[in-house]
Order: structure tokens, then sequence, then C-alpha cells
């Protein structure tokens, strides 16, 4: 297996999902920005936006549409910022989009950002879990 995210998608690497449907898989971050930082996948092998068929976009972008909402609704966030690098900074070659939480003076600035990690895995399940619910009340 060579794409990371491919293995992700068909369970074959563990990741803590918040959405699994028949276009997007959407994930934690491992190494999030902060709690709550999810990137949201397509099921299918796209290296870039710029390969995903203009068909797929629309399906696409609606999924991360809801895992935006979920993200504000589920963590404590007064908004939040949606992002997807094309090659360069794009740390795995699958098409991603970063959906961070944000709120005023959460320390952000610019585009080079401290990351972190999860305290532990029941940290980061807690997390995945408090997603999948905001999710489910679309």
């Amino acid at each position: 297996m060579d794409c990371v995210f491919c293995g992700i998608v068909t369970g074959e690497l563990p990741a803590h999902r918040v959405l699994d449907d028949e276009v997007a898989v959407a994930f934690l971050d491992r190494r999030p920005l902060f709690p709550g930082h999810v990137l949201v996948v397509p099921r299918h092998h796209r290296e870039t936006l710029t390969e995903l068929p203009v068909q797929e976009v629309g399906p696409f972008f609606a999924r991360v549409q809801r895992v935006a909402g979920a993200v504000e609704r589920g963590m404590p966030a007064a908004g939040s910022f949606v992002a997807a690098n094309n090659r360069i900074s794009q740390s795995v070659p699958h098409l991603h989009v970063h959906v961070v939480p944000r709120n005023p003076k959460d320390g952000l600035r610019g585009f080079f950002w401290p990351r972190g990690r999860y305290p532990d895995e029941t940290a980061a399940a807690e997390v995945a879990g408090r997603l999948r619910d905001a999710l489910a009340r679309d």
C-alpha cells in the first residue's frame, strides 16, 4: 500500500473516523492544530483537487461542508478554517481538505502553525465521537 489515506479508507490503517460514506471518509488529523482538526478525503484515490472529476466535486465538498458544521458544533469553536494544498505542502499525495476549529485569539497566525498531538487514544476517540454526534444531528 503506497498511500496512507487509501489505507485508512480501506480500513487497513487505523484512524478516528467521523464520517464514512460512498463519497468520502473524514478522520481526525494525527497531528492536529487543535482538537477536532479533521481531514476529509475522497474515497477513491485522487492526488489533487485538479484530478477530482468534476462530477465528484459537488458531492465531495458537500461532505466537507457537513464536516465543517460538525466541527463548529461539536467542538468549542466560533468558526472553522477549511483548506487544501495541491502538491506543495501536501504531506500525503491524496487529496485532503483540512477542517480546523477556530476561535478568536486562538494563536494561529498566517500559515506557520504549531502542530500538537492528542494526549492519548482515549482523548482522540472522545473528540471523534463528539464530531460523529454532531454529524448525526444534521
